[in-house]
């Protein structure tokens, strides 16, 4: 049994920006960062883009920021948390340059900003094409100069401690759950260890691996929030899953789809059909820079207006070199599977990329559960609405890391006595017999939300969706409750349940809304905003 002040779970930007400030704030307390993987592999590391924040006020402003991402947002951002991070996020962001993050600069010194889908103005501050890898590299360099933070590195947490563990009956109607910690399994050893906190912090990112193509790593599986919805707390907006519309498409490769990130369109890069027609200017007069949900309806539209499996992203206009400096990681990508982006047009297709919705909290990161806060892609703050701006999640990640710790140090949470807590019990379960049984239903689970639940959706794919993973559920839980914990089960199970998630708020919702689009409902509801679950 391990205790601890102030547990973390998960490494990315979220969760480091907490453990750091925290481990400052309170040298004599201990802060335990868990991770299920390495340290720095995070959804954090696979940001190319950048990181959005108002630093030019000669042409720039926060209202325009805050506009911008209302509108990006559908009608569904909360207009005071837009505020607050948009504020908020420059004095983060010159936080994390006085730590050494080293964004780009052009020849005179000043920074160079990008603009991107959905963004009125050159604001997007950016390290090559790997802004999230540097941001990791600056938190995890400067967490290694505090000794009370401890890694604890491939553990893989299996769920949240409340009163249920402690023999009560816990339902959404229960006042005042209260989180004591987490059980986790050790892949070390195989064991699986009690870790109690006075508070405890979900980082846990996104859930891409949801669907049979994303942007997002193997570790993407949701398990922050279905470990909060299995502990009966509140859950928004999960119907709002962001496809990122250009993806480097290449046959045959399933898992993680390389990104091509949407600066790319905002030095100069054209999207065009199998024709070769520029094709963006008939679905939004901002052309290949409106927001995402658009351009990924516009692609889709697209591919099966000419039953291709893609379109095509042109560069070759663009500066050769400066694509090169700007672009070094995507220009290595491209070239190493025959493609040099001066002389051909890059395939591209959509994929899974960000999850809008999530764990519902407030301005603080509170959850709906004592003790408990979250930050990052798997809680839903009211910033993005129905669709998130580019650029916009590291800035939310480093602004509720931040807000969480600010609250969290407020507290006076006590550890729960050891004695209350039961071990895991493990008794009459058994190592499974065939990882076909979990590796199938991953694969099935993946297909059926890409073909039901994706980009378009109607009421039956929904209704049809909803009967399989009824099915997958089912399985799933008779497994988990013979088997011994497994990494890979856990997954499976995690995202089963944010797999319904989705597909649940999806049903209730009725109206099409940013990224959203049920054609059995084209227009928006005046009626309809949050939708908790």
């Amino acid at each position: 049994m391990k205790r601890t002040d102030y547990l973390v779970i998960g490494s990315g930007i979220a969760g480091l920006t907490y453990a750091l400030k925290m481990a400052a704030r309170f040298p004599d307390r201990t802060v335990t960062v868990v991770t299920k993987a390495a340290a720095d592999e995070t959804n954090t590391k696979y940001a190319q883009g950048g990181v959005a924040g108002v630093t030019d006020f000669e042409n720039d402003s926060f209202d325009k920021h805050i506009n911008d991402t209302l509108v990006a947002g559908d009608g569904l951002c909360n207009p005071q948390i837009v505020e607050i991070v948009v504020k908020e996020g420059v004095e983060r962001i010159r936080e994390m340059i006085a730590w050494g993050a080293q964004f780009d600069k052009d020849a005179d010194g000043d920074y160079s900003l990008g603009r991107e889908g959905g963004h009125s103005e050159f604001r997007i501050l950016h390290h090559k094409d790997v802004t999230g890898k540097e941001m990791e590299r600056v938190l995890l360099e400067k967490i290694g100069s505090y000794p009370n933070i401890e890694f604890v590195k491939h553990w893989f947490v299996i769920d949240l401690i409340t009163q249920h563990h402690l023999g009560y009956l816990v339902t959404k109607s229960t006042p005042d759950i209260e989180c004591y910690g987490v059980y986790a399994l050790n892949t070390h050893t195989n064991q699986i260890e009690t870790i109690l906190a006075g508070s405890t912090l979900l980082a846990t990112g996104g859930n891409g691996q949801v669907y049979r193509s994303t942007t997002n790593p193997a570790i993407a599986t949701g398990d922050g929030v279905a470990m909060l919805y299995r502990a009966k707390g509140r859950i928004e907006n999960m119907e709002f899953i962001q496809f990122h519309p250009t993806a480097l498409y290449e046959p045959g490769v399933g898992g993680q789809a390389f990104l091509i990130t949407e600066a790319v369109r905002g030095d100069g890069g054209i999207l065009r059909n199998k024709k070769g027609e520029a094709f963006m200017a008939a679905y939004d007069e901002r052309r290949d820079l409106a927001p995402r949900d658009i351009v990924a309806r516009a692609i889709d539209s697209e591919m099966k207006i000419g039953g291709t499996e893609y379109v095509y992203l042109d560069c070759r206009h663009m500066n050769r070199e400066k694509f090169i400096h700007h672009f070094p990681n995507i220009f290595e990508k491209c070239l190493s599977i025959g493609i040099d982006v001066s002389q051909h047009m890059i395939p591209v297709a959509p994929a899974a990329h960000y999850s809008c919705g999530g764990i519902k909290t407030d301005e603080w990161g509170r959850t709906s559960i004592r003790n408990l806060y979250a930050a990052g892609e798997c809680a839903s703050t009211g910033l993005h609405g129905a669709n998130r701006l580019a650029s916009n999640s590291l800035l939310e990640a480093m602004v509720f890391g931040n807000r969480a710790f600010e609250k969290a140090a407020e507290a006076t949470g006590t550890i729960i006595a050891a004695e209350r807590v039961p071990d895991w019990n493990t008794a009459g379960t058994t190592d499974p017999h065939e990882m076909i049984l979990i590796t199938q239903s991953l694969k099935e689970l993946q297909l059926l939300m890409s073909d039901y639940v994706g980009i378009v959706r109607t009421n039956t794919r929904l209704e049809r969706a909803m009967k399989r993973l009824d099915l997958l559920w089912s399985e799933a839980e008779q497994l988990y409750e013979a088997s011994t914990v497994s990494p890979q089960l856990g997954e499976l199970r995690n995202m089963i349940t944010v797999a319904y998630l989705i597909v649940k708020g999806a049903q209730f919702r009725k109206e099409s809304r940013g990224l959203h689009f049920n054609t059995d409902y084209p227009d928006k509801s005046p009626l309809l905003q949050n939708i908790v679950l």
